[in-house]
């Protein structure tokens, strides 16, 4: 992108601004009239609301500032409109005429805001029915998938990012060890290339082949280095010593930082997709549901809030606590279940155990997941009747809680040995304790289960293990 001077700069932002309400309020005013011709997946997000307004505005406007030209501005534009807009209306005179009124706004704000000095050559003008000819020139992107995964929709962005066409991607992997991702990426349009298992293998191919990449491809103007490994900096200096702009790709928590090693420019798209956050009455019924479907999947009524935030990203590839963040700032995630008593209760068994959450219901609520140590009275609990009574492990603490209490009634120093509880176990219930934590697929042995109840208390004695209450 040329050099700006700090009055064009501004210029230009004020434009990118006034393009971007403009897309805004058209989506909110589709939404309005005709909500059939907005894509399903946002068909329901409340764009007239500020909050959503602003998000849109300011994803927008910055996608804009990494446009070269006015011909760039409105391939970005169309990308969007494409992802929020059905495939029939983006065919339809309605939306040559929207296309239209945008390619206006850009030419009318952005050409005078040029610089006269500017060596760049005027874009040729674009519109709805056209498309930019492609420049004398590609981009290649090369990827380590063992290192780095860029989804759809990180490609995307990096294509907003370079002056020329992706057209040739290649990824690096171990592909035996990366399930059917091969299939995927193949699908993607990328030439896969195999290495064998071993630390840095991929990242050692790519330098290998990307070190002559400009040998094989001499129209390569730009090339993406795509690994979160900073060995490859190597790599990309010598890509740019061949006169190749390179964009260095790396991970960072929820973003992807792209550098540019020729300007200095730093990009960051992050991964929390803020156009797919939902509104908060609707977060709220999502995690209603998902409690509800854990609940009757493990029949245990308290869910860890560890295993919702984990359903959350897996139903919705979206992170809870930044959804949560972004709806309620300044805040953790088990405040969004605080916040709404009447659909959720939570459970906090000490400062340093994790949090619980179930669903607020009329009948009687669950009993907690941990026991309360300043009550370990065995007289205050009620212990599961009968082998069909034990559907979670905190009815299988709470049996053995019962077991040990009446066994060491009469004991010396309050202990009781493993097997004795274990006995005890089999016959009141009927089966062996150790076959009961075999089938909650723990994974683990009787002594071990024990040592994970915040109720009792285990030992190693000469003669065994000894279990008694806290």
């Amino acid at each position: 992108m040329p050099d700006r001077t700090p009055l064009l700069a501004t210029q230009e932002s004020a434009a990118f601004s006034v393009i971007s309400r403009y897309i805004a309020q058209t989506l909110i005013s589709i939404q309005e009239k005709h909500p059939e011709w907005i894509a399903e997946k946002y068909r329901k997000t409340p764009w007239a609301k500020p909050d959503f307004q602003s998000v849109l505005i300011g994803k927008l406007t910055k996608s804009f500032k990494v446009a070269s030209d006015t011909a760039s501005l409105m391939l970005t534009a169309k990308k969007y409109l494409q992802i929020l807009l059905i495939p029939e209306f983006i065919n339809s005179p309605q939306f040559t005429k929207l296309f239209s009124k945008i390619q206006q706004l850009a030419e009318s704000k952005i050409a005078p805001a040029k610089s006269p000095n500017s060596d760049s050559p005027k874009p040729p003008t674009l519109t709805a029915n056209q498309t930019s000819p492609l420049p004398i020139g590609i981009a290649i992107l090369l990827l380590d998938v063992e290192n780095l995964q860029l989804t759809i929709e990180t490609e995307k962005f990096l294509e907003g990012i370079c002056h020329y066409p992706i057209q040739i991607k290649v990824a690096f992997a171990n592909w035996r060890s990366m399930g059917k991702k091969d299939a995927e990426f193949h699908q993607r349009g990328y030439q896969l290339i195999h290495v064998p298992p071993g630390k840095d293998s991929a990242d050692l191919k790519m330098a290998t082949v990307g070190a002559s990449i400009f040998v094989h491809y001499p129209t390569a103007k730009e090339i993406f280095v795509c690994s979160s490994d900073r060995a490859l900096t190597h790599l990309s200096n010598t890509l740019q010593a061949h006169g190749l702009t390179v964009f260095q790709v790396r991970k960072q928590i929820d973003k992807i930082i792209v550098l540019n090693s020729k300007t200095g420019q730093v990009e960051t798209h992050s991964l929390v997709t803020l156009l797919e956050i939902t509104p908060l009455e609707q977060l709220v019924i999502q995690l209603k549901e998902l409690i509800k479907k854990e609940q009757q999947r493990t029949s245990a009524q308290w869910i860890k809030l560890s295993t919702i935030s984990a359903l959350f990203r897996d139903n919705y590839g979206l992170v809870l606590n930044e959804v949560v963040a972004h709806h309620l700032p300044d805040t953790k995630t088990r405040d969004i279940f605080i916040k709404y008593p009447t659909d959720f209760v939570v459970h906090k068994p000490s400062e340093t155990s994790q949090t619980y959450v179930t669903l607020f219901e009329v009948k009687l609520s669950p009993q907690p997941p941990i026991l309360n140590k300043e009550n370990p009275n065995n007289s205050s609990i009620t212990a599961p009747n009968k082998l069909t009574d034990i559907n979670s492990l905190e009815d299988l603490e709470i049996a053995i809680v019962k077991i040990v209490g009446d066994l060491t009634g009469n004991s010396p120093n309050n202990s009781v040995f493993l097997s004795n509880v274990g006995s005890e176990f089999h016959r009141q219930y009927g089966k062996q304790i150790t076959q009961i934590i075999k089938d909650f697929n723990l994974g683990r042995k009787f002594p071990k289960f024990l040592q994970s109840c915040d109720s009792l208390q285990l030992r190693k004695a000469e003669k065994g293990w000894q279990v008694s209450l806290k």
